[in-house]
């Protein structure tokens, strides 16, 4: 999938304003420290820029393509999944982000899965402290 590299590449480089185009209007970002989804571009946006910051040493080790029954509607979606590595404060994380794509193969739906618990909280912690600075929560 052209656009999960292009994805890849934004994050890789930190690249806020390059991750815009890459999401629908309607995007939903399900997070493993939030019960409900993020909801809608500048939302996730917002997210991302905030993750950005918390994630240290964040980088992709694996990639795997295929499709996946999506969690707001349950319609079989084109998606990709990109391993990933990373710390926060001081606790390494492992992770998956999966990406799921509509027709014109930008991201629709977004699911991050982290371990272990301890990296969870951490991220969490330091993803609410950044929310609230920023003025999204």
């Amino acid at each position: 999938m052209e656009t999960a590299e292009r994805f890849r590449a934004a994050v890789e480089k930190r690249d806020l304003t390059a991750l815009e185009d890459l999401f629908t209007e309607e995007v939903q970002l399900y997070s493993p420290v939030k019960f409900a989804p993020f909801e809608g571009r500048p939302m996730v946006l917002g997210l991302f820029g905030v993750l950005l910051r918390v994630f240290e040493d964040f980088r992709y080790v694996g990639r795997f393509e295929g499709a996946a029954e999506t969690g707001a509607d349950g319609t079989q979606a084109p998606a990709e999944i990109l391993l990933f590595r990373a710390t926060v404060d001081g606790k390494e994380i492992h992770g998956i982000d999966l990406l799921h794509f509509d027709e014109a193969g930008r991201i629709k739906e977004f699911t991050v899965m982290v371990r272990p618990h301890s990296a969870v909280q951490a991220l969490g912690q330091a993803v609410l402290a950044g929310l609230v600075a920023d003025g999204l929560a």
